[in-house]
Order: C-alpha cells, then sequence, then structure tokens
C-alpha cells in the first residue's frame, strides 16, 4: 500500500526535482565560504576560481551533446535558447527569410516564429503524421532556395515521439540551411551527438534534467557562429553572444547534472523503460484506453493515454497523484493541446487526454498507486454511466 499523503509524481516532462548531488556541488557555490565570485572578475583569485568551475560546467554540458566545449553558450533555459537562436539567426538574415518548423513544437518555438512572421519572416508549419512524427519527407517537401533556417524538437514534449533529425539534417544542409532542435525534452533521456545528428543550434534546459530552474544552454556549433546576432547586450559575455553576470551555482548545477546524465543515462532509460510497460499493461487492459503515438519512435519516459468514457475528465485522477492533463505551457493557457489536435484528437478527445511522464526517482509503487487510481476512476465512470 500507498503511504497515506505521499505525493506520487508524474509529471517529469513538466520539471524535475534536482537531484541531492546537484544540489550538493550548487551549495559549496554559495556563500562567503563557498566559490561566490563573479566569474568575469579575473583580478582576483575567487573570481578566477569561480571562472575555472564555470568552465569545468561548460565541458561538462558539452561532452554530454559531443560538442565543444566553447560552442556552448550559457542561458536562463529552453525558452531563451530558442529566442537567441531563432530570433539571433532572422536579425542577421539579409536573404534566406524563410523559415520552417511544424505545428507539434513548444509554444517557447511557435511564438518566437509568430513574432518573426510579424517581422517579415515566411514561416511554414509542418503538420505530423498519424502517429505524430514529423517526417523527412515532410521538411524535403517545404524547402525552398529562400529557407534559412529550419527548426524541430528532437523529443516531443506531450507524446513522447523521436523526430528522424539526422536524416533530417542532410535534407537542410543540402539546401545550405541551417538546424535548430529543442532538445529539452531530450536531453538526458535519449542520446544526442550534435556532430553525427548534423546540429547546428541546440537548445537545452538543466530543470528537465534534475538540474535547477533558471539555467539552460544553447549549443551554437563552430560553423553557425557568425550567423547569430546576441539577443542580450552589456558587457560582452559568452563571447559576445549574452551578456550578463553568470550564475556560478546555477552553472555548476547543470554541469553536474549532464554528468551524471552521461553516466547513468542508459541504465535509468532501461529502468523507465520496463516501469513504463509496467503501467501501460495495467492501464491499457481496462479497455477504453488509447495509447497515443504508440507506433512511433518514442522515448519510454512519457505516456500520452486518452480515455474514452464519457463522463472521465483528467481532473478527477488528482491528489496524491501528480499527472498533466497537457504540457505546461497549455495547461498555463487553458487551451486545448496544439499537440493533441494536430495529431488528429477532437477538443472532446484532447480533453479526456492525460501526460504521465517517469523519471529518475519514480518508483513501482509510483506504478502500482497510478494504475490503481487510474483503475478506480475508469470504474467510476462505467458504473455512473451504467446507472443513467
Amino acid at each position: 500500500m500507498s503511504e497515506k499523503g505521499k505525493l506520487h509524481y508524474f509529471d517529469y516532462a513538466a520539471t524535475t526535482p534536482a537531484d541531492p548531488r546537484v544540489m550538493a556541488a550548487m551549495y559549496e557555490c554559495l556563500g562567503v565560504d563557498g566559490e561566490f565570485g563573479n566569474p568575469a572578475s579575473s583580478s582576483h583569485a575567487a573570481g578566477m576560481r569561480a571562472k575555472a568551475l564555470v568552465e569545468a560546467a561548460r565541458k561538462q554540458v558539452a561532452a554530454l551533446i559531443g560538442a565543444h566545449a566553447e560552442e556552448i553558450v550559457w542561458t536562463s533555459g529552453a525558452t531563451e535558447s530558442n529566442n537567441l537562436a531563432l530570433k539571433g539567426y532572422a536579425e542577421r538574415a539579409t536573404n534566406r527569410t524563410h523559415l520552417i518548423t511544424s505545428r507539434i513544437e513548444h509554444k517557447a518555438i511557435l511564438d518566437t516564429m509568430a513574432s518573426l512572421e510579424k517581422r517579415g519572416m515566411t514561416l511554414t508549419y509542418l503538420a505530423p503524421a498519424a502517429q505524430g512524427e514529423i517526417t523527412v519527407d515532410a521538411v524535403a517537401a517545404a524547402m525552398t532556395p529562400e529557407t534559412g533556417l529550419v527548426s524541430l524538437m528532437l523529443v516531443n514534449n506531450e507524446l513522447g515521439t523521436l523526430t528522424d533529425i539526422a536524416a533530417i539534417s542532410r535534407v537542410v544542409h543540402a539546401a545550405g540551411a541551417l538546424l535548430h532542435v529543442d532538445a529539452a525534452q531530450a536531453l538526458g533521456k535519449t542520446p544526442v551527438d550534435v556532430r553525427a545528428l548534423g546540429i547546428d543550434l541546440l537548445s537545452m534546459s538543466a530543470h528537465k534534467v534534475y538540474g535547477p530552474k533558471g539555467m539552460g544552454a544553447l549549443y551554437v556549433s563552430r560553423e553557425a557562429f557568425e550567423r547569430i546576432a546576441p539577443q542580450m547586450h552589456g558587457g560582452g559575455h559568452e563571447r559576445g553572444l549574452r551578456s550578463g553576470t553568470l550564475a556560478t551555482h546555477q552553472i555548476v548545477g547543470m554541469g553536474t547534472a549532464c554528468e551524471l546524465a552521461r553516466r547513468e543515462m542508459e541504465q535509468e532509460r532501461t529502468r523507465i523503460g520496463q516501469l513504463a510497460g509496467q503501467l501501460l499493461d495495467r492501464v491499457l487492459v481496462l479497455g477504453g484506453v488509447r495509447h497515443n503515438a504508440a507506433r512511433a519512435r518514442r522515448i519510454p519516459h512519457t505516456l500520452s493515454l486518452t480515455f474514452d468514457l464519457p463522463g472521465f475528465f483528467p481532473f478527477l485522477l488528482t491528489g496524491d497523484l501528480a499527472i498533466s492533463s497537457t504540457s505546461a505551457c497549455n495547461s498555463a493557457a487553458g487551451t486545448p493541446s496544439h499537440v493533441l489536435t494536430a495529431i488528429g484528437l477532437d477538443e472532446d478527445a484532447a480533453s479526456r487526454t492525460v501526460r504521465l511522464s517517469l523519471g529518475r526517482f519514480t518508483t513501482e509503487d509510483d506504478i502500482a498507486f497510478a494504475a490503481n487510481c487510474i483503475r478506480d476512476v475508469v470504474n467510476r465512470c462505467r458504473s455512473t454511466m451504467a446507472a443513467l
């Protein structure tokens, strides 16, 4: 039996709790006895020690994605990274003003693209295939001689589907365009090698990989560096691409989180895959439940389930079970998921869909609790309908 009042967390796609090892590393950078110096203060030991920690963390992030350390630019998170990549490209683009993205991207991409469209850029929004995948054929069909940049996520934040970035990058580069990838949901969950995948720009967020909120990075390849304009000015930090005093403790936290992910990802992914399989088996046997994007290439961490039951509402599962009815960006807006409607669900079906995302601290007890909660709600809905 589950301990009464214990939170059973299934919203890792929204945010992850910081790993205790990350917290310990961050703590060492705070207070008068810690490495609290400004990394830009090169005239004294405190600043130089802080800079050394920042550069060590830069190497840790780079190692996780197969990049060079100098290609990592610190930001406040994936949203800022996305803005820097897209707006930075648009500002420097004197031609090739056609951009391509998809209808199932995160709002940080879609809203940024909408702002660029108002500034005169031409946009193409790709529709997903039936299983929620953006195909290389769709990208190829949308490319024009004016296409300068394509932006697609590696892992979808609601469905867990994987995009074939390696194949898409070959099409993009053959046309002389840049490829930006939002990897917020991929980092630490699936292998990422920017060189092998052919990625020019890659957005990352620490709080999706057991690091601190308010911290992220943008990978900018050596070849793409001169084509991106800074969006924050005031000191020329980060090789001129992103000014602002560096938060040593946050950066160390992200570096530590990436190092842990590099060492433990394969074992963790196997364990999470087994737990996700157990949960799916116990839920799908109830009947009336659809696993969205079940046949697509996907990570095991994220499950999107639609309940074909009159009277079912996601809020019936709340309480000690922490799940989401949509992504955090759609939840804040109070609108149906644009991802679910893009793959063919109507507004009613979208409203009966829940996202369960598993992570590092998910246990078999959590799986049993979630399965029992879902079974009880399904049975209550059927009993209610039978009584009508």
